[in-house]
């Protein structure tokens, strides 16, 4: 009788989600790790290890007899993970002073951000092992070793779970300041993309990676061939300027069957700054941050007369540069940067560009607290594409569900409110589009009358007022009155920096 061959191990989603809950209880009798935000930057690091082990190092000579490992003994997982005499006491000393140094030191081959020496180098330069307990630190590495990452339905189990564990990272760094893209924002955006293989892709500003992820998922249904896969990992390029985000989005992609991520951490707007012709994309998919603000020195990059602090502008400037002729841009911008106007505004200046160099062919009005409850700030999506002037830009408004005033945590935005806008849409070419109670259409040349206002109300739901409570129109006043006193503020800085 002819032997049975061993099956892998699998991790099934109840098995995982009950051991991530152990992992993170683990964590919690730390007195080293404070809250969400350091708890889960010290199991991603950790879950990144062991699948790069089984995803790249394992797997490596398998798949190239002449595969040199990126991480040699006694650093390898394998080594020092698995070793169940590995003390905790002399685990910690490990980790702290020969694990971490180790890879944070790795070096690749010059100029190969994809190479996974320089991967590891630039994600752990920046990891510290937050926990002060030997003991829970073995207790947390134990239960990590439990998952595995053999087969694809293994990476999708753990993708699915690693998913629901960002956007709790995004809820808590939302508490801070930062907030992320909707999973049905990003889709809409990439979807409406129409991405083919072949295609460069950049998220200049990646965050955890969300664009490029949904972007993969996108495009992995096309592929047929290895070859095609490997171009494929290899065009989607993301930029991002913190180190957590950068390391969550290492592992989002890894994840997600993307075996070597090209992402640079490092500062977007410098970066695209100083590309060559041959850094161009076909593709930008971004929500860059706003409302920011942006150190002398990087503003000092931009010429004269488009300098500015505010980061939207200054990322919508350097995206125009960045992609090839023909290439194409979806973006999420705030109601502040479509109004700016007159001749003395950077922002107006920075649309002018923009229309005269791009076809904005489409805004997106976004309902109020798509990113709720991180900002109230109204928020709209640009498609456009470089080559051809803008003639006309269709608008359409994306209303909220009925009996609706806004999203929260528990009840978001979700993919189906965006269905009414695709069938509009018009396929590839936008074939096909009327105007009616979402959507309207302003040429150019009025565009152009307004001092570049891209803020254009829906003129379709003026008699909307009637329908109205008092509480929503003393609302909708006060958000108005806090977005002119910021815009006059921020066009006093403006003045204040021409002079």
């Amino acid at each position: 009788m002819a032997p049975t061959k061993t099956a892998k191990a699998t991790t099934s989603r109840a098995r995982l989600a009950s051991i991530i809950k152990s992992a993170r209880d683990t964590m919690r009798k730390d007195a080293g790790l404070n809250g969400d935000l350091d708890r889960l930057p010290q199991l991603s690091w950790l879950l990144f290890l062991k699948a790069f082990d089984q995803r790249v190092e394992q797997a490596g000579p398998m798949l190239d007899p002449d595969y040199r490992p990126a991480i040699e003994k006694p650093h390898r997982w394998q080594d020092w993970a698995t070793n169940p005499d590995f003390s905790g006491a002399e685990l910690k000393k490990f980790v702290d002073q020969e694990l971490i140094p180790y890879l944070a030191g790795l070096k690749g081959a010059a100029g190969h951000a994809d190479d996974p020496r320089n991967v590891l180098s630039t994600i752990f330069r920046d990891v510290t092992n937050r926990m002060q307990s030997g003991t829970l630190l073995r207790d947390l590495v134990n239960l990590v070793d439990e998952i595995h990452f053999d087969s694809s339905d293994d990476i999708h189990t753990m993708a699915f779970v690693y998913e629901s564990i960002l956007k709790e990272m995004r809820d808590a760094a939302g508490d801070s300041g930062e907030f992320y893209t909707p999973r049905p924002v990003n889709r809409f955006m990439v979807q409406q993309s129409f991405l083919k293989l072949g295609e460069s892709i950049l998220d200049p500003a990646c965050g955890t990676g969300g664009f490029l992820v949904q972007a993969y998922e996108e495009l992995i249904q096309l592929v047929e061939t290895d070859t095609q896969r490997r171009q494929l990992q290899a065009n989607l390029r993301g930029i991002e300027k913190k180190p957590l985000p950068y390391l969550l989005a290492s592992m989002n992609l890894l994840l997600h069957g993307i075996d070597a991520p090209r992402l640079v951490r490092d500062n977007a707007l410098l970066r695209m700054r100083d590309a060559t012709a041959a850094d161009r994309v076909d593709v930008v998919l971004t929500n860059p941050p706003f409302g920011g603000e942006e150190e002398r020195s990087v503003v000092e990059r931009f010429p004269k007369g488009y300098q500015t602090q505010e980061t939207s502008w200054l990322f919508l400037h350097a995206i125009l540069d960045q992609l090839k002729q023909g290439g194409r841009c979806a973006i999420v911008l705030p109601n502040g940067s479509l109004f700016a106007t007159g001749e003395n505004s950077i922002g107006a200046r920075i649309k002018k560009k923009l229309m005269k160099e791009c076809n904005l062919h489409t805004i997106v009005r976004l309902p109020q607290g798509v990113f709720a409850p991180y900002t109230q700030i109204p928020s709209n999506l640009l498609f456009f594409e470089k080559g051809q002037p803008t003639r006309e830009v269709w608008f359409y408004e994306i209303p909220l569900p009925d009996g609706r005033r806004g999203y929260t945590k528990t009840k978001p935005m979700r993919v189906e409110e965006f269905e009414p806008c695709v069938r509009w849409w018009g396929g590839e070419k936008r074939e096909g589009r009327k105007e009616g109670p979402h959507a309207w259409q302003v040429t150019s040349a009025d565009i152009e009358k307004s001092g570049y206002n891209l803020d254009i109300a829906n003129p379709h739901a003026e008699d909307d007022l009637i329908h109205r409570t008092p509480e929503e129109l003393v609302d909708e006043l006060i958000k108005t009155e806090k977005e002119i006193l910021d815009l006059l503020g921020k066009l006093r800085k403006e003045t204040l920096e021409l002079r």
